[in-house]
């Protein structure tokens, strides 16, 4: 592992994620232990780097930032909690397909309108809210789409 330190600058970029976030993340106990210069000014080690490295592919993969706090609380008190962030995990994963579900149901809902645009179908006067069982969808599950 290299002894380099890194400007807050020179990780934004290297990560392409904006210094105030960083700043953010550092603020709100995502990022512990960023050492600071004589000066006042971050610099990442390679130890800091790696935990970046983490919060950024879970928040890529959809976690959200006040599941990321209590992950990495959990994550510092190492080991013995290691039952816990699994579970917390699965749980996001759990959501993940449940968004993936309402996803897929809303493309298939939409296929089959622009089918019906294709065969020419669109004409005829058919009640599409019954057609696609919107009273049947979990209640709001479109509004998980969005986020």
């Amino acid at each position: 592992m290299s002894d380099k330190n890194y400007t807050i600058t020179e990780v934004s970029e290297k990560y392409q994620i904006n210094s105030n976030t960083l700043r953010y993340y550092e603020r709100i106990g995502l990022l512990p232990d960023i050492p600071r210069q004589a000066n006042g000014n971050r610099y990442f080690t390679e130890k800091n780097l790696n935990w970046l490295e983490m919060i950024i592919c879970l928040r890529h993969s959809g976690v959200p930032i006040e599941t990321l706090i209590e992950y990495a609380d959990l994550l510092r008190q190492e080991s013995s909690t290691v039952k816990e962030r699994e579970k917390l995990l699965r749980e996001q994963l759990d959501n993940l397909y449940q968004k993936q579900k309402n996803l897929q149901r809303s493309i298939d809902r939409l296929e089959n309108k622009i089918s019906l645009y294709e065969s020419g179908e669109i004409d005829q006067e058919l009640s599409y809210f019954d057609e696609y069982a919107i009273l049947s969808d979990e209640k709001d599950s479109w509004k998980d789409i969005d986020g």
